[in-house]
């Protein structure tokens, strides 16, 4: 990993992500098309057996995910970009293997490698579990990751050297339809109806606040903004597109006097890049359809998550529990009938 110095705060130009997926071969185009990503190496990890071959871990002698290494650069794609794509490539809820390849080796896991790591890992998997996009329950793993093992050089851009090979097998293993048709179709109904408008619509709509806030990345002041303190169930969107980002069932009081959540309600709709600036390098949190500046997150959240989302009162918009469905989002509603 590369390591550039800025003052005293040390940045990572390189970090790596692994994800096991099912079939390794599929699971490299869509991370090698991704902006900011670096690299990307097939190989094997989550056994205990010192080294592993193709050999060894497809007739069952070891433990081994199939599974790719990602190198990418934290200031062009985040870790949680890349668990987005994860999990658009599989079928979570397989127990067995993924698609016609069953086994231990075709299992799925994300693999982290630190605490950061692991807490967006269990918060990206707790909000697909709750979107309702799956009625089974989400099989897959979240491990430590153990030592990675490359793949045999052969096994490296598959889908480049034998591109008829890999095409065929893609369809014939019911990945293929599985991507093109089960994901887009579910997805497609959360977040078709979000996007940007154009500026002078945006100038019209917003306060002199709610502008700054959301499009020159403003703050406003603490403890003197509409959501703070606000205690009543429903969802926070995106003032300017509308899309959901936070919901109360996840809101605490931070002691901040800005909004505070410990996850999003859809980490699909969240994008965290990292931001330099006076306060030194913080993440910062950005709509994904609006592109509205939101606020921070932070690594010291009182909850499970040990994730603290802070939050512009003004790149919000409160929709109440009971206006849920007046107002479209009749499928978020149930959240509430379940907790």
């Amino acid at each position: 990993m590369l390591i550039i110095l800025y003052g005293s705060v040390v940045v990572a130009a390189e970090q790596r992500a692994v994800f096991g997926g099912g079939c390794f071969w599929c699971m490299e185009p869509p991370y090698e098309q991704l902006k900011g990503v670096i690299s990307v190496r097939a190989g094997y990890t989550g056994g205990t057996e010192e080294d592993a071959t193709y050999e060894r871990v497809s007739s069952g002698r070891t433990e081994h995910f199939e599974a790719v290494e990602v190198v990418y650069d934290p200031s062009l794609v985040s870790y949680t970009d890349l668990v987005e794509v994860f999990w658009r490539q599989i079928d979570p809820t397989d127990a067995g293997g993924q698609f016609s390849d069953r086994g231990s080796q075709y299992k799925t896991a994300i693999f982290y490698q630190n605490e950061t790591e692991r807490s967006l890992a269990e918060a990206s998997k707790q909000c697909l579990q709750q979107s309702g996009i799956f009625n089974k329950q989400i099989m897959t793993k979240i491990e430590e990751l153990q030592p990675f093992y490359v793949a045999e050089e052969y096994h490296q851009d598959y889908f480049r050297k034998n591109y008829s090979h890999y095409s065929s097998y893609k369809k014939a293993s019911g990945r293929q339809y599985f991507v093109e048709t089960v994901w887009p179709d579910k997805i497609a109904r959360q977040v078709a109806p979000y996007g940007k408008p154009a500026d002078v619509e945006i100038r019209k709509k917003l306060t002199r606040m709610q502008y700054k806030v959301t499009q020159k990345e403003g703050t406003e002041p603490a403890f003197n903004n509409e959501y703070w303190d606000n205690k009543a169930p429903g969802i926070y969107v995106d003032v300017v597109s509308g899309e959901p980002l936070f919901s109360s069932l996840d809101k605490f009081q931070s002691g901040t006097g800005w909004p505070s959540f410990d996850r999003p309600l859809s980490s699909a709709n969240i994008v965290e890049k990292q931001d330099r600036g006076f306060f030194g390098v913080r993440t910062e949190v950005r709509s994904r359809y609006g592109d509205s500046h939101l606020g921070h997150v932070f690594n010291d959240g009182p909850t499970t998550t040990g994730l603290r989302y802070c939050i512009n009162s003004a790149a919000l918009r409160f929709i109440p529990k009971e206006k849920l469905k007046d107002e479209g989002y009749e499928e978020i509603f149930k959240i509430f009938n379940d907790s």
